[in-house]
């Protein structure tokens, strides 16, 4: 029975034949404060089958911005948490320029715990959720615009550099 579940739980993320149950668990999981890029499965999507462009495009934001959104539970819940709030220069930042500021949410190594400052700021929440679904939107479109310009050959010799 559980290796049967298993079984059906690793050919679902799989997903040979598109791909998006995949590209949306890893954007999900990417936007956390774990240390995981998407960029690799969402371009690996797209130029596997580049008709699939916008849908993946698409499902890659719905999954990081829900990670994101997420992040902002974490610092909401965090500062319900916690009595005292330690002041900085990015509280005040984040509280000067409100939900706004999550147009920055995709920038990495910032950007996720942007996400969860603005939740421990209690921003308003679906303003918060639309600029981080705008602002990792048009990363996800810029990145991978870019990288369906790079000829196969240099992707060809990256893999045999590396092994593959």
């Amino acid at each position: 029975m559980i290796e049967s579940t298993i079984r059906w739980l690793l050919a679902l993320l799989a997903a040979p034949e598109v791909g998006l149950t995949s590209v949306f668990l890893v954007s999900f999981v990417s936007a956390t404060l774990l240390p995981l890029g998407s960029e690799p499965a969402v371009f690996a999507t797209i130029k596997a089958n580049q008709a699939l462009f916008w849908p993946v495009l698409l499902v890659a934001t719905g999954g990081i911005t829900l990670g994101g959104a997420v992040d902002y539970w974490m610092g909401y819940k965090a500062k319900s948490a916690f009595a005292k709030e330690r002041e900085s220069r990015w509280f005040a930042w984040l509280a000067r320029h409100g939900a706004k500021t999550m147009l920055l949410s995709w920038v990495p190594g910032i950007g996720d715990p942007l996400c969860t400052l603005g939740g421990w700021l209690k921003l308003p929440f679906w303003p918060c959720i639309a600029y981080m679904a705008i602002g990792k939107f048009i990363r996800y479109l810029g990145m991978t615009t870019v990288l369906l310009h790079v000829p196969d050959g240099v992707w060809k010799t990256v893999a045999h550099t590396f092994g593959g």
